[in-house]
Parts: structure tokens; C-alpha cells; sequence
């Protein structure tokens, strides 16, 4: 892609939105930057971007700034529903998604991971393994550093290994990873995407460009997955922790194993994999499969499977005080990834719940809660608070507390609730808008208000 001279409108100014601009000012464009947000509003952020030469249009609609245009560049936070952008498309301005233009733009492989849980311990595992193969590796995408972050660096013998939401997927167009993978699906994102199958169509748009060169990587366990998996043009690779594939990754009498082709491999024992829980293990297989499928060894696979201990805010330890383990898992947006941090309990756990609505159902997690020994009590919060109390009645589960909006009042109430030998967890099965930035402000205030406990 050839970005010098042309005239470019950068919607959405978050990281990526940000990222995307220096990138494309680095190439000759000519960049003005929008949001809905003034100058004033972004504490200086945006002071970079101004010695760049790039042009503000803040606290305007976009369709201000259309003439001249030629390509309009978009925040993942966006929805591609928005009339600006069909009046966009309709006035022939090309519209992308920043990852789009990062892709684009990078040279080497491409690896790109999606699903609903898992998406970021497996984007993290699979780059270690890269580099400890020694490949030069870059780890972007939804994880929190952009593609247009690295692409300007990239070299043609370089490893880039993104993360991919189901809101990137709504604007990629050629998008070509020559891995791709789906983790799972379970529901989430419906107040975005309206519907499952819209919700899983995005998901399955990572492989639209892949051609019979590359490879496709499916959880063989989850039966949308195996659907997804019908009609591909690419190799198709399973990972499996309940059954033995014919091709990719599964566990044998308790070994990790890797077949491609006729060659088969043991990688580890599945008590070496050094993060908790089964559903590590499924993502610890997912980047066997993964890396396997670049040719990665076993013996490199098994060494960072030995090693790694985890991604900051997926079931992370904080502190133990008084005989109580606070654990942070902000990164429990939706229903699924709580379950799975339930299932990774061992003591009376304390469990805190609730934030902004993705209008999804609490139903299924009120069922488990109601039938796990281990949550002893729950502490609900911000908007779906109530929501959570509706299904825990349904339940027959009453042992809740309602701290509303007051996360000081609702660690309090944790402290108060958990035993010694207990555990205090954060998974909120919900997104962190309606009281914080994001999961990771959310993780963040936590572990600094626990470590300030006395």
C-alpha cells in the first residue's frame, strides 16, 4: 500500500486511532485526526500528532471532513453501521479499519487469533514460542498495542501475531493471516452485533483471504468451531484437550501431542503447563497447534509452556493478607470467561460481579454459581447490577451483597465476607465502561486499592 500524499481521515483517536496516524504521516500522508472529544479533552495526548503536521477536525461529526478525502481509517470502537460511514462509502471514500492498515503495511508473517475467551493468553503464549524459535516477533491487536504500532518496523523475515476482535473484523477487506485461529465461541458482544450469527460470521472473516497455502486452526471441542471450519480453502488444524485430532494438537494419556502431516510429537506433560486451569490448557494447545503449524520444535513449544505464568489480568494474583487471596481477573468481560475463572477455584472465593451491559443473558452464570461450593458470596456493581440479582434469585442463590456504583464499598464488603483461607476474585462477566476506561483501569484500580489494605 502506497500511503505518500494520500489524503487520509482518522476516525476514533484511542491507541489505535493514534498509532495509525503517526504511522501514516511516517509514509507522506496527508492526516487529519477526528473525535468526538476536543483538543482539551486529551491532556496533551495528541501533542505528537500536531509536530507530525497532522490536521485536527476534534469535536466534529466526521462527514465534516469529508471532502478531499480518499480514505477514511476507523477505531475498532466504531460500529460499521454508522451512517457516516455508508455516507462515506457512498461518496467513494475507501473505508478501512485500523487493523486493516496495519496489515497492510507490515511485511512478514502474519498470525491472527481470535474467539471470545482465551484470545490474549494465547496471543502472549504464541509469541514467546516464536521468539524462543528465534523469530523477531511482534505481539499487537486487541492486546493493547496496535498494529499500525509495529508495522512501520516490520521486516520481511519478521513474526507479527495479532489478536483479533469481532469489532476488527467488521472492517477488514483484505486481510490475509497465513495462520489463523478461533479459540472458541460463546455468546458475547450482542449489543454490538445483534445476533450469534452475525457475531460468528465476524469471527469467521479472518479466513476470507486465505488460500490453500496457509492454515486454519479450530478448537475441535467447541461445535460452532467445527462449523466454522465447513468450506475453508485453507489446511485445517484441530486442538483438542477431550479427543484425539487426526491433524494439530491433543492430549494422550496426559502429554501434550502435535501431529501435522505424519509426524508426531510429544511436547510436555499437561501438569508442566505452568498456567492454571483447563482452559489454559485448551490455550496452551491452541499455540502448540499454532506454532506448529510455522514449524516451530516441540522441545522450544515445551520450555515456554514450562514457563509462562500468565498475562496481567487473567486470574492474576495480587496479594494474600490476612489468610485471603485477592485475585484479579478484569479481563472476565463475558459470561464464558467467568465461568472458566470459577473453574480454576480452590477455596471459599468472594466473588465480584458486574459492569457495563452487552446484553447478554446472566442466566447461565447464576446456574453455576448456584451449584459451586466455592462461591461463598458475590458482591455486585455498576449497571448490570441488577441485572445479576435478577438471575441469582431465578437461582435460588440469595447470598449477595449490592455495592452499586461504590467500588471502595464493594471491596469492603469483600473483605468482610472472605474468610481466612478464602479468596477474594474479580470477574466481573461484564466490560468496565460504565465505572472505568477499560478492563485494564479496572484491574488497575483494584490492585492498587488491594495492595493499599492495611
Amino acid at each position: 500500500m502506497n500511503a505518500e500524499n494520500r489524503r487520509v481521515l482518522v476516525c476514533g483517536m484511542a491507541r489505535s486511532g493514534i498509532a495509525a496516524a503517526k504511522l501514516l504521516r511516517s509514509m507522506g500522508a496527508q492526516v487529519t485526526i477526528n473525535d468526538l472529544k476536543k483538543e482539551e479533552d486529551f491532556g496533551g495526548a495528541l501533542d505528537e500528532l500536531r509536530r507530525l503536521g497532522c490536521r485536527f477536525g476534534l469535536g466534529d461529526a466526521p462527514q465534516a471532513h469529508f471532502d478531499g478525502i480518499d480514505l477514511l481509517v476507523m477505531s475498532p470502537g466504531i460500529a460499521w453501521a454508522k451512517p457516516f460511514i455508508q455516507e462515506a462509502l457512498a461518496r467513494g471514500i475507501e473505508v478501512i479499519g485500523e487493523l486493516e492498515l496495519g496489515a497492510r503495511l507490515t511485511q512478514g508473517a502474519l498470525t491472527a487469533i481470535t474467539g471470545t475467551n482465551g484470545k490474549t493468553t494465547t496471543t502472549t503464549l504464541t509469541g514467546e514460542i516464536f521468539r524462543a524459535a528465534g523469530r523477531r516477533t511482534h505481539v499487537v491487536g486487541n492486546i493493547g498495542y496496535p498494529i499500525t504500532a509495529s508495522a512501520g518496523e516490520s521486516a520481511p523475515e519478521d513474526m507479527t501475531v495479532a489478536e483479533v476482535s469481532s469489532y476488527q473484523c467488521e472492517s477488514i477487506s483484505r486481510f490475509h493471516p497465513q495462520v489463523g485461529a478461533v479459540l472458541n465461541i460463546t455468546e458475547d458482544h450482542l449489543a454490538r452485533h445483534g445476533t450469534m450469527e452475525v457475531y460468528v460470521e465476524m469471527k469467521r472473516r479472518i479466513f476470507a483471504c486465505q488460500t490453500e497455502a496457509d492454515t486454519a486452526v479450530f478448537n475441535y471441542d467447541d461445535a460452532t468451531c467445527r462449523r466454522m471450519a465447513e468450506g475453508l480453502r485453507a489446511r485445517i488444524l484441530w486442538f483438542s484437550r477431550q479427543e484425539e485430532v487426526e491433524q494439530g494438537a491433543f492430549v494422550r494419556d496426559g502429554s501434550i501431542i502435535l501431529r501435522i502431516g505424519d509426524r508426531e510429537q510429544t511436547v510436555c506433560r499437561t501438569d508442566e503447563v505452568r498456567i492454571p486451569g483447563p482452559h489454559n490448557l485448551e490455550n496452551a494447545l491452541a499455540a502448540v497447534a499454532i506454532t506448529g503449524a510455522a514449524g516451530v520444535d516441540a522441545g522450544v513449544m515445551r520450555g515456554v509452556l514450562m514457563s509462562f505464568s500468565g498475562v496481567e489480568h487473567r486470574i492474576e494474583t495480587v496479594r494474600e493478607l490476612d489468610g485471603v487471596v485477592y485475585i484479579n481477573d478484569s479481563k472476565g468481560t463475558n459470561v464464558d470467561s467467568t465461568l472458566k475463572a470459577i473453574d480454576t477455584m480452590t477455596r471459599p472465593t468472594v466473588l465480584i460481579l458486574g459492569g457495563s451491559d452487552k446484553k447478554t443473558s446472566f442466566a447461565p452464570l447464576a446456574e453455576r454459581i448456584a451449584s459451586a461450593p466455592l462461591i461463598r458470596h458475590c458482591v455486585l456493581i455498576g449497571d448490570t447490577a441488577e441485572q445479576i440479582r435478577a438471575a441469582l434469585d431465578a437461582a435460588g442463590y440469595t447470598a449477595y451483597t449490592m455495592a452499586g456504583y461504590d467500588f471502595d464499598a464493594c471491596l469492603s464488603a469483600c473483605r468482610a465476607l472472605a474468610q481466612e483461607g478464602g479468596c477474594v476474585l474479580l470477574s466481573p462477566a461484564c466490560a468496565s465502561f460504565d465505572m472505568f476506561v477499560d478492563y485494564e483501569h479496572r484491574g488497575r484500580v483494584f490492585k492498587e486499592k488491594v495492595m493499599a489494605l492495611k
